[in-house]
């Protein structure tokens, strides 16, 4: 008696392409990331802001950000300047839009007549428009 040979099917082929979809996915998140992440990136003067729980106001077409840290040194869009300076910039921008908002950003430490002082060098320059920025509070 003779026996037939049973044939072997052959099972799948592996796969010799690269899935590049799941690298698409983690490519995206990690963009996705970096755009949430950047505009906490934007200011490098580091600052204990205030909080409150105030709703978040929408963003304004033109501003400039001034900041006030805990020495009491005055910065305008991350450069240092003097209050003189601050004067003539602060001029110069409302020469080119009277809607002009500047967003003040002081340390919490510094003290209330020093903040006073930047928000009247803003209002003689002819910028009226005077923000407060400070973080939410965490429960």
């Amino acid at each position: 008696m003779m026996f037939g040979r049973l044939e072997r099917t052959q099972g799948p082929q592996p796969m010799s392409e690269i899935n590049v979809t799941p690298l698409v996915d983690v490519m995206l998140v990690l963009v996705v990331i970096f755009i949430i992440t950047a505009p906490l990136l934007a200011s490098t003067v580091k600052l204990e802001l205030p909080k409150t729980d105030a709703v978040q106001t929408s963003a304004v077409p033109a501003f400039v950000t001034v900041v006030v840290d805990k020495t009491a040194q005055v910065f305008l869009n991350d450069q240092k300047v003097d209050l003189a300076a601050l004067a003539g910039s602060l001029k110069k921008s409302a020469a080119a839009n009277p809607d002009t908002e500047v967003q003040l950003r002081a340390d919490e430490g510094v003290p209330y007549g020093r903040v006073v002082e930047v928000i009247g060098v803003a209002q003689q320059a002819g910028l009226n428009r005077i923000g407060f920025v400070a973080q939410p509070k965490t429960p």
